[in-house]
């Protein structure tokens, strides 16, 4: 038992054709430098699009973690106001079918008329 080499770990290598496999790195052949590796961005995940044009033109990896960070932390903001801008927009249509309604129903003739054109006094 002495004499048998010691063990190596196994770990996941991806071959140049692209697959996975479980092997010893030293077992492998050297693998050639072909050049700068180019990732498309149409390629990557839609989560990682903007971070990769981000880091790609420059940026700093502070920036690009505050986007991740506060994006959708801005567009959760922005869901919330339009929503609450919808329902005050909804509540003042209400009033306003109320307020016609009511200066109809009491205003007789009038208010009926009233109800329908614009007033003309300041003419």
């Amino acid at each position: 038992m002495e004499r048998l080499p010691a063990q190596r770990q196994l770990t996941v290598v991806q071959l140049p054709d692209g697959r996975h496999v479980y092997a010893d790195p030293a077992d492998l052949p050297a693998a050639q430098p072909t050049g700068p590796q180019v990732v498309h961005i149409h390629q990557a995940a839609p989560d990682r699009t903007v971070q990769r044009i981000a880091l790609g033109s420059g940026v700093g990896a502070g920036t690009v973690a505050a986007g991740v960070y506060f994006g959708p932390l801005l567009v959760g903001v922005l869901t919330a106001i339009a929503a609450n801008l919808a329902i005050l927009a909804f509540l003042a249509a209400v009033l306003a079918w109320g307020v016609v309604t009511v200066v109809r129903s009491v205003g007789g003739s009038g208010g009926k008329g009233a109800a329908k054109r614009p007033s003309r006094k300041g003419r």
